[in-house]
Formats: C-alpha cells, structure tokens, sequence
C-alpha cells in the first residue's frame, strides 16, 4: 500500500490536512469592500464566494488527502500508522451529514430510526381474562403397540 509521504511524519501532520479539508470544502470566501450611494457615502463589507461550498464526503477526503482510492483509504484507516487520526476524520463526515438529518422531517425519523425507535406501535396480545382452556385427550384406536420384538407376528 503506498501511502502519500506525510502519513508517515506525524499524526499531527495528517489531522491537520483533514483541517484542511473541511475548511476547503467551506468554499473560499474572500472579503470585497462595496461602496453604497446614499444621503451619505458609505463602505460597507460584503462576503463573495470565489468557490462555492462543497458537501463534505469520504471519497472527497481521500483524494483531498492523497489517496488513489475509497480501498486505500479504508485499508489505511483499519491498519495504518495514524489509523486514529482517520477514524476521528470519519467521524467528523458523520456529524456533517448527521446535522444535515435536522433539516427535513424525513431525517429526523431516518436518526432516530437508527438510534433504535420504532415509528409502528407495538401490538401486545391481550390476556386471556375468561381462563380458558385447552383439553387434549389421546383416544386409542386399534392395537397397542408392541412391547418388545417377541410380540410382533409376520
């Protein structure tokens, strides 16, 4: 597995390439002075994006991070140097997309479906208050059985 040459300096140099990433995906946003006409002349700061943001995404980290692939970058992640310092990264993809749930009532049913609620109530069979009862009985009809090889006749 051939891994990109900062992987192997420092965990600290990887965690903060994945910084990295997540400011790069916020898009660039640089500050450009306006200047608005009134009564009085006045310069107000507005924000223009020069990229527009991007959704963050575990493939998108792995080329962000120098990965040739989603494989590589698992395979890194469950047995690399710094697999921790991955982990915590995919955590982080996990909040993003677990704050976008909130947004939609469809998502919040998805994440708490997928914390163990159950949206169909549960069905408990009613308890017999009559006290009824099932009798079997075996009635017998031909011969019994044959105790042993001696009682049986060809």
């Amino acid at each position: 597995m051939k891994i990109h040459a900062y992987y192997s300096k420092s965990a600290a140099v990887l965690a903060n390439r994945i910084d990295q990433y997540f400011k790069h995906i916020e898009g660039s946003s640089p500050i450009e002075q306006k200047t608005v006409h009134r009564k009085t002349t006045t310069t107000k700061a507005q924000k223009m994006l020069n990229r527009e943001p991007e959704a963050a995404t575990i493939a998108g980290m792995a080329l962000f991070l120098g990965f040739s692939s989603k494989q590589e970058f698992e395979a890194y992640e469950d047995s690399g140097k710094h697999a921790r310092v991955l982990k915590r990264g995919r955590l982080r993809l996990e909040a993003a997309y677990e704050s976008r749930l909130y947004q939609t009532p469809t998502g919040v049913i998805f994440a708490l479906k997928t914390l163990g609620w159950n949206d169909k109530p549960e069905v408990q069979k009613p308890v017999s208050k009559t006290g009824n009862t099932l009798k079997v009985e075996i009635l017998n009809t031909g011969p019994l059985p044959a105790g042993s090889e001696k009682e049986v006749m060809l």
